[in-house]
Parts: C-alpha cells; sequence; structure tokens
C-alpha cells in the first residue's frame, strides 16, 4: 500500500500554515507531499519546494499548470489530492478546479469568499465524484471527540445553553498590522467581508455545532473595528439560538490584549455541563450539581472509539494543535482510501461519522455564519435567520 500523494497551492517559505498542514498531512505516515505550486511567482515557487525535497519539475508556477501537468503523469505518480494554503479568495477557484481536473481537495477555511461561491462548489462536487475536506482543526481533539460522544449517549441531558468563545489579542494595535499574516486577512479583497469572524469565528461557531450536535438557528451579532482606520471587523460578539431552542453566546476577538489563542467552549444540558479550553487541551471538566466535578483526562481509562482513535500518545504526554491537525488528514486520507476501494462512491454517499472530516456542508454553514454576521451587525432588527430559508435544507 503506497502513499497518498499531496499537492499544495500555497504555503510557501515563510507561510506559517503552509507548515502546519504540511506537517499534520505527514504525521502518520499515510500522506507525502510530491508537488506544489508554492507561492505567486516559478522562482518563489521552485525555491521553496526544493527546500522542501521536491524534484524541480515539480515545482509549479500556478495552480493552473500544476493540475495540467499533473494530469500528464502516470496514475501511480501523480497528486491525489491538493491542499488549499492561500488566502481566502483564493479557497474558491482552486477548489472548483482541482475539483473538475478529478483531483480531490483538502481546503482551509474558510472554503470560498462568499455564501453564492459555496453553494457554487457544492453544485461543481456533485457533478464530480470526488472528495472535499475543510480544516475545521479543532474538531480532531481526542477530548473534543469525548464531550461530543457524552452529549450524544444523553450524558448532559437536553441541551439548554451553549457559550463558545475565541479571542486573541495579536491584531490590538495599528503596528500590527505590518506582517504578511495581518495584511491579507485586513483586506477585503482577500479576507472577505469579515475578519475576525471569517478567521476564528466561523470555527467558534463550527465547534459549538459538532461538539453539541445541534445546528445554529437565527443570530444577533454587533461587530467591530476596534483599530481606526480599519474596514473589517476585528471583534465581535454574536447571540446564539439552536434548532433545539436552546440559546448561546459566540464572542470572538483579535484584540484581546495578552490573549493567545484561547478557545474555550461551554455547554450546559438540564443534567450536566462540560468545559473545554484550547489552552488545556488534554482535560475535558464534566460537571453537575449535585454530584463532584469530575476531570477527564486524554488516555486515562476507557473513551469513546473516536477519541481512542484520535489518541497518538499515553496519558501525560501533552497533544495539541499538530496532532488535532493530523487528525483531520488522518481521517481524509481513510476517506480517500475508501473511494479506491469503491467503499463510497463521492463526497456525499457515505457514513460522516466513519471518516469524521468536516466537508462542503461545514463550508456553507460557515460561510453563511460568516455572511450572516456581518448583516445582522449592520442590521436594527435584533434577530436573524442563520440560513436563507431556500438553503436550509441543503445545508443541515
Amino acid at each position: 500500500m503506497n502513499k497518498i500523494r499531496m499537492g499544495m497551492v500555497g504555503g510557501g517559505q515563510g507561510a506559517f500554515i503552509g507548515a502546519v498542514h504540511r506537517i499534520a498531512a505527514s504525521l502518520d505516515g499515510e500522506i507525502e507531499l510530491v508537488c506544489g505550486a508554492f507561492s505567486s511567482t516559478k522562482e518563489k515557487s521552485v525555491s521553496s519546494g526544493l527546500s522542501l525535497y521536491l524534484e524541480e519539475s515539480r515545482c509549479y508556477e500556478d495552480y493552473y499548470e500544476m493540475f495540467k501537468q499533473e494530469l500528464l503523469l502516470s496514475e501511480d505518480e501523480r497528486m491525489e489530492f491538493v491542499a488549499i494554503v492561500t488566502p481566502n479568495h483564493l479557497h474558491f477557484p482552486i477548489a472548483k478546479l482541482a475539483i473538475e481536473h478529478g483531483f480531490h481537495v483538502m481546503s482551509d477555511k474558510p472554503a470560498t469568499l462568499s455564501l453564492a461561491q459555496a453553494y457554487e462548489l457544492k453544485a461543481v462536487l456533485e457533478k464530480h465524484s470526488v472528495l472535499y475536506g475543510l480544516t475545521h482543526t479543532y474538531n480532531g481533539y481526542p477530548l473534543i471527540k469525548q464531550a461530543k460522544y457524552l452529549i450524544e449517549q444523553g450524558e448532559l441531558g437536553n441541551i439548554v445553553k451553549i457559550v463558545v468563545e475565541y479571542s486573541q489579542g495579536w491584531l490590538a494595535s495599528k503596528s500590527d498590522e505590518t506582517s504578511k499574516q495581518a495584511s491579507w486577512r485586513l483586506d477585503p479583497e482577500k479576507s472577505g467581508i469579515s475578519c475576525c469572524m471569517g478567521d476564528i469565528g466561523v470555527h467558534a461557531a463550527n465547534l459549538a455545532e459538532y461538539v453539541s450536535g445541534l445546528n445554529i438557528s437565527d443570530i444577533c451579532a454587533d461587530l467591530t473595528a476596534t483599530v481606526d482606520g480599519r474596514t473589517l471587523d476585528d471583534d465581535g460578539t454574536v447571540l446564539l439560538k439552536f434548532s433545539n431552542g436552546a440559546k448561546g453566546l459566540l464572542l470572538a476577538s483579535q484584540v484581546s490584549v495578552g490573549d493567545e489563542n484561547n478557545l474555550k467552549l461551554r455547554i450546559y444540558g438540564d443534567k450536566k455541563s462540560i468545559e473545554w479550553s484550547h489552552l488545556s487541551p488534554n482535560t475535558l471538566w464534566l460537571k453537575s450539581n449535585d454530584e463532584p466535578t469530575q476531570q477527564i483526562r486524554a488516555g486515562v481509562g476507557k473513551m469513546c472509539e473516536a477519541a481512542q482513535q484520535a489518541l497518538r500518545t499515553p496519558a501525560g504526554h501533552p497533544e495539541g494543535y499538530l496532532e488535532a491537525f493530523g487528525n483531520i488528514y488522518l481521517n481524509f486520507a481513510k476517506q480517500i482510501r475508501a473511494y479506491q476501494n469503491h467503499e463510497i462512491c463521492d463526497n456525499h454517499t457515505f457514513d460522516k461519522q466513519a471518516f469524521d472530516v468536516p466537508g462542503i456542508n461545514e463550508a456553507i454553514r460557515g460561510m453563511a455564519f460568516i455572511e450572516g454576521a456581518v448583516k445582522a451587525s449592520q442590521s436594527e432588527i435584533k434577530w436573524h435567520p442563520f440560513m436563507p430559508k431556500i438553503a436550509n435544507k441543503e445545508a443541515n
């Protein structure tokens, strides 16, 4: 059995997230990087590729050339899927062209620049038998999967309230805008209609839905561009209503001075509640009013199958961001192998629980959250439907 061959668009020298994707993809020995269009110029792309020990002939000037040339190679040599690690505005055209060329896609989030593009991408997928994944990384943590399992088993009872927070401080001042990572995120042409909600708020929304098993049904938002001169939000508060009637709160900020990557999730049922923090990802708290609070530690005692499979080290050895990211890629690799073995046909006709990879429906709901939060923040009306009514069935 050979490794699954990956190409990459973006992620050249000096790009933080490209290196993260490569480490995550290689973590379990299932995937190897074989080609790439790593930068906007041929020279930079070749230089980046050579530094990764790739053949110069497979370091391409752009993704058009890469898809075209890779198809000319034999089936046992060409890339099988592409990882898209570019600024947001390029996610859709790259994914669309890759799908049309028959390549599977793993995209950084958000999937597209607009909700309309996300629906168009789904339509393209439905015409081609290929797989699509989205890197909502935090779903990959073992204890997030355990929390999801506890809720599915009814341990918390009926869910009544969800609070999710994602705060950072790296964009708190005007001087923080000079870095490459900041400049494109604050540029509407490259980032889209939102900075903070598009970058981290969408992760928080996805995590709340993933763990609770509930869909957000309505939102009320207040977004702010805190730093003078910014056109896109860097901070926001979103009130949430969920499909079962539960209420929720989503806080996202990139101007919370001193905060690093502070993602927290609390879900309250009418029997018990859970609490998890990205800063202490190996611990999950299970609490109630009439029993001692239980600290669940990764790797200690019996855990659900999904959590167990997501663990790599014995208890007490910290597992974190790279491992969680790696779990998304590992599950995508399993999905591709199932596709190759004709166990699944395309991105829509398989048991998602078996592979646990965010896909096109999560992509659509992510874009609905971003656009909905911006629209709600600009409106005097308090509550807004999370999805356009015509779209509800397609994205649930």
